[in-house]
């Protein structure tokens, strides 16, 4: 995909989430959990594109982030602030499924997901220099 429609897809997200935010977020759990997650890989694919190290036909799959391992086989390269994006992917990911197909959640469970898109987003801002 193109870096201009993961940044289409990435603006939605980051709209659903503010939204969501706004409705309050013990009612939108499913929404900020499938936002945050499709936002971060997102985010990602868009860094690495504009590094060229992955080429447009590269998908990453959110799976990915629940195992370390896996982190590490799929992503074996370098790029600036990879532990960091990568750590903050994994938390995403780590609380997605629960949010999507689980129990209601605490609202403080919700509360550090959007505490760690946002800090996500922040990067994704200084390494890019792209503005959300």
């Amino acid at each position: 995909m193109k870096i201009e429609s993961h940044l289409e897809n990435l603006k939605e997200s980051i709209e659903e989430i503010d939204e969501a935010v706004t409705k309050g977020l013990e009612k939108k759990q499913r929404t900020i959990g499938f936002h945050t997650s499709a936002g971060a890989v997102d985010i990602l694919e868009i860094i690495l594109h504009e590094r060229n190290l992955i080429d447009s036909g590269f998908v990453i799959k959110h799976e990915w982030f629940n195992s370390k391992r896996r982190i590490a086989e799929k992503f074996n390269f370098d790029f600036p602030r990879k532990e960091e994006i990568m750590n903050l992917i994994a938390k995403i990911e780590n609380v997605r499924n629960k949010l999507c197909y689980g129990k209601r959640q605490d609202e403080a469970v919700l509360e550090k997901l959007v505490h760690d898109f946002n800090s996500l987003k922040k990067i994704f801002t200084e390494v890019t220099g792209h503005e959300l």
